[in-house]
């Protein structure tokens, strides 16, 4: 059998229902990236924090790196529903297991990423008088999170193919639609292989777009988005200096305050 003697027509006579299949997964992945973003900061920050915070944080990293996407959601739809007596959905257990598997990734990228900021920002910071907390947000995070881009990217794509595995519970994702259709129409290689081009087409738009978002993000802007963003970092430099001249304002009042004193003391002994 020849490959001409296959039905390619089923490729596009059923083009919208695979690429609704695509767009749940993408949808699942999306939600699942934020939750897992935000997990694996906070993961990253526990894991470089002291015991036992770091203990925890490493715990958890070791645990949901080594269980396999399909035992994660079969784990969380069957398993979780039962202890806690929630019924999930197929796309919310889709987004808790994709979150607890990817949150564990997450925070390795992020913890390599904030060892990879200099330390001597940290030190400008506290010579300027800042706070930790601001130096975290205003100065650290955003160059780790540059450093991290790249590797968020790869995550996303990897969790776009784990949804393939989330057939099992019922997700109509890509799989699960190629499955539908395989059943009805017995052309299992035509359709597989427009499952396996469309992740591959998936995974490459996925890629550019994030280079285009990487690029943008490291490399300075110009037109108008220059003149907004230069605004915005001028106001924030005038803050800054601005905070960084009341505090070191406050030991020079108070010294005039006990410099008065003391002359009022002195003045009545001088009399």
């Amino acid at each position: 059998m020849n490959i001409s003697d296959y039905n390619w027509g089923l490729i596009w006579d059923n083009r919208s229902v695979l690429l609704n299949g695509l767009l749940v997964a993408l949808q699942v992945s999306l939600v699942a990236l934020v939750i897992a973003t935000v997990g694996g900061l906070l993961l990253a920050v526990l894991r470089m924090s002291g015991r036992p915070w770091s203990w925890i944080a490493l715990l958890y990293i070791n645990i949901f790196r080594g269980v396999p996407a399909l035992v994660s959601v079969i784990w969380v739809y069957f398993g979780v529903a039962l202890l806690l007596g929630v019924n999930f959905s197929v796309f919310q257990a889709g987004v808790i297991a994709l979150s607890l598997l990817y949150s564990a990734f997450m925070a390795e990228i992020f913890r390599s990423a904030l060892s990879a900021v200099p330390t001597g920002h940290r030190e400008a910071g506290q010579a300027l008088g800042l706070r930790s907390s601001r130096i975290f947000v205003s100065i650290i995070l955003p160059q780790a999170f540059k450093i991290a881009l790249p590797n968020i990217g790869s995550m996303f794509i990897g969790m776009v193919k784990d949804t393939s595995t989330f057939t099992v519970i019922g997700l109509l994702e890509v799989v699960r639609v190629t499955q539908n259709l395989v059943s009805s129409t017995f052309q299992p290689f035509v359709l597989y292989t427009a499952a396996a081009l469309i992740y591959v087409v998936a995974a490459f738009v996925i890629d550019l777009i994030f280079r285009l978002v990487e690029s943008a993000y490291i490399r300075p802007p110009k037109g108008a988005l220059a003149k907004v963003l230069r605004s915005r970092r001028h106001r924030r430099i005038q803050r800054i200096i601005a905070e960084v001249d009341t505090s070191s304002m406050m030991p020079s009042a108070g010294t005039a305050e006990v410099g008065t004193s003391s002359a009022a003391l002195t003045r009545p002994t001088d009399q």
